[in-house]
């Protein structure tokens, strides 16, 4: 008897199940490694655009904000105020961003602020970040807090 295959046979789609498998092994970590990288990136873009808000706050109300919502989208009146500045948008507002959590402190008569940021998980991040009225941008990479300790970015 001769048999016409048509199809494919259980050792080729075996083969071609375990050729998947390794790709997938050798990819899925360079994707977490890079989804992490970006969210680090991103948290230190937010900072800097904290204090450009921070600074621009502080410009047109003589005073940096007393929270981080002051800086958010203008409220239902239509008119930028100190309790909504609209030099942010809400997401970042929220204090909540691409992974990291952002913690704002407003020092004494609000002349002085401290902003925070740690990831949300271990997998969003490993970096944590500090910046304040200076505006210079401090990273711990130990996983302890970042504070005004911290190594600045750049050196």
């Amino acid at each position: 008897m001769y048999y016409n295959q048509k199809g494919f046979s259980l050792i080729e789609l075996l083969i071609v199940v375990a050729v998947i498998l390794v790709i997938v092994t050798i990819a899925i970590p360079n994707f977490m490694r890079s989804k992490v990288a970006a969210n680090q990136a991103s948290a230190v873009g937010s900072l800097r655009s904290l204090n450009t808000a921070c600074v621009a706050y502080s410009i047109s109300y003589g005073q940096f904000p007393a929270a981080l919502t002051n800086l958010g989208p203008i409220a239902s009146s239509g008119n930028a105020s100190s309790t909504s500045a609209d030099l942010i948008d809400s997401v970042l507002a929220s204090g909540s961003k691409s992974g990291y959590t952002f913690v704002y402190t407003a020092g004494s008569s609000n002349q002085s602020y401290s902003i925070t940021a740690t990831p949300a998980t271990s997998s969003s991040g490993q970096n944590m970040y500090y910046t304040d009225q200076s505006s210079v941008i401090r990273v711990d990479t130990s996983g302890a807090s970042a504070s005004s300790a911290s190594t600045p970015i750049g050196n």
